[in-house]
């Protein structure tokens, strides 16, 4: 058995502290500074609980010491303390990160390690650029890749058309920041919540807007490859124009304290949700110019024994995922590894990614 910190005792970090101790492969650890947290997580003979601030740098090195891997489900603002610390005591290192920015400390932080650094081991960035890469390398050249993911309540009922289903803070982080994008073969940034667009897949409309953090690495990957590459997050029809008039308009963007505070007191979470994944690609294929497209809907659902909302599933599913090929040696074992080298066929086989097959969810690729 492999001993594993999982940092944040949160609706993310339990779950995958539930998938890794009933695998019967890992013994966990789940850290946080709040003990009302720590004392909903489930008891199991494999799992045991430690108070620890991440402020506190060396308490945290301390609980690291002697790991096989840490799996930080923590806020984005501490990644860079906690792979800081995971450097220093000699750990694999794992994120569920949407920060463009934390993910570059990250990358810094890897160029001298000896043991793996990945980021960005969620739904998106995650699965969704495992996703995109593997379509795209059908292809003899490459014209767009366009990536949509989405996390829904399945029964809306407010004016946002939306409940909590995910962290806050990570939510209105992708609303603000600045997106990668590419433009006409050039890497670029775009403002979040614009170039809104709208599909419908199995007869339901949604619209679909720039937010940040999505593509991961893949902007980096695919430069020079590819002609247009985008990421935007789905919602229900009239999301985005109430979203923007809370940042702009009443100046919020600004404030990001009390728009979490006027979130997490005025919506609801759910676990009757669901996860779309929604990946175009086109390009040319002996000449001839062809789509491809990959679309899921994940759907809430037990987890051993215990039902769980899509976005817990798909979120721990993936990073655990990773984890369990990392210690069975399939996926490189030293520093920086990017999302995108992951093979689509290895991630859906393995016992957790097997969350998003086909056969359980519906899956299908046109």
């Amino acid at each position: 058995m492999k001993d594993i910190v999982v940092i944040g005792a949160g609706k993310i970090g339990s779950t995958i502290a539930r998938m890794l101790a009933h695998s019967g492969d890992y013994r966990v650890t789940v850290a946080d500074r709040s003990d009302e947290q720590l004392a909903a997580i489930e008891r199991h003979a494999t799992v045991s609980t430690a108070v620890v601030d991440i402020a506190d740098g060396s308490a945290l090195r301390a609980l690291l010491a002697g790991k096989f891997a840490v799996l930080s489900a923590a806020p984005y603002h501490l990644t860079v303390a906690i792979a800081e610390a995971a450097a220093d005591a000699g750990l694999h290192y794992l994120d569920l990160t949407e920060d463009v920015e934390s993910t570059r400390q990250v990358k810094r932080i890897a160029e001298n390690a000896k043991t793996a650094f990945i980021p960005q081991c969620g739904l998106a960035p995650g699965f969704i650029s495992i996703v995109a890469n593997d379509l795209a390398s059908r292809f003899d050249s490459l014209e767009s890749v366009r990536m949509r993911v989405g996390a829904l309540p399945q029964y809306p009922s407010n004016a946002l058309n939306y409940n909590l289903t995910w962290s806050t803070d990570g939510v209105i982080n992708e609303y603000i920041e600045p997106c990668e994008a590419i433009v006409e073969s050039a890497l670029i940034e775009v403002p979040a919540l614009e170039e809104r667009e709208e599909f419908s897949l199995d007869g339901v409309t949604y619209e679909a807007f720039n937010t940040s953090g999505g593509l991961g690495t893949l902007c980096e990957s695919l430069k020079g490859k590819v002609r247009t590459l985008n990421y935007k997050t789905i919602r229900y029809p009239g999301h985005a124009a109430i979203m923007k008039a809370l940042l702009n308009d009443l100046g919020l963007r600004h404030r990001r304290e009390v728009l979490k505070d006027i979130f997490e007191n005025a919506l609801p979470t759910t676990t009757q949700d669901v996860v779309i994944i929604f990946v175009t690609v086109s390009g040319r294929k002996g000449g001839r110019l062809i789509q491809e497209t990959y679309a899921n809907k994940v759907y809430s659902a037990p987890v051993a024994g215990s039902l769980h909302s899509a976005i817990q599933i798909t979120t721990a599913g993936s990073i655990c995922a990773v984890l369990d090929m990392l210690a069975d040696g399939s996926l490189r074992a030293e520093g920086f590894v990017r999302q995108e080298e992951i093979a689509l066929d290895t991630f859906l086989a393995n016992r957790f990614g097997h969350y998003y097959a086909q056969e359980n969810h519906g899956a299908r690729a046109a």
